[in-house]
């Protein structure tokens, strides 16, 4: 007999999808929660770089970790809404990469050892969008 349940696997990149888009939803509100003292005490650098973020860059960040964290929810939910979800996600980490590294000066302000977390960003909201790709195939969301 073949069961439709999703596997163990499934479940571990579920809840590991949803502690990740957490920090990333938790990193959002840091930053735009920051005081003006906040932003006066960073170095000269990040400080410009901070302030001259446009509302554009600003939205497709939001868009970025709040569609990464309900697709997540909607994952673990076992709901094909994961999929939308994770592609405005990702469709937010690239404009907002995008910013940052083609119009914003982050590789000066943050070096070249400032490209691993963008990297990692695009690999696993990449993935994500696989992930579930493969688990609507195999029937698992509805």
């Amino acid at each position: 007999m073949t069961t439709n349940k999703p596997t163990t696997f499934y479940w571990v990149i579920g809840v590991i999808a949803l502690l990740w888009n957490g920090m990333g939803a938790m990193e959002y509100l840091r930053i735009e929660l920051m005081t003006p003292e906040a932003i006066e005490a960073l170095p000269e650098l990040e400080r410009s770089f901070y302030e001259s973020v446009p509302v554009w860059a600003t939205a497709a960040f939001a868009f970025a970790v709040w569609g990464g964290l309900v697709g997540s929810l909607f994952l673990l939910l076992k709901r094909k809404w994961a999929k939308p979800a994770f592609l405005i996600s990702f469709a937010g980490i690239l404009v907002q990469l995008s910013h940052n590294y083609l119009v914003g000066d982050a590789m000066e302000v943050y070096g070249p050892g400032g490209l691993v977390m963008p990297v990692m960003i695009v690999v696993i909201g990449a993935f994500l969008i696989w992930h579930t790709n493969q688990a609507i195939t195999k029937g698992w969301l509805k």
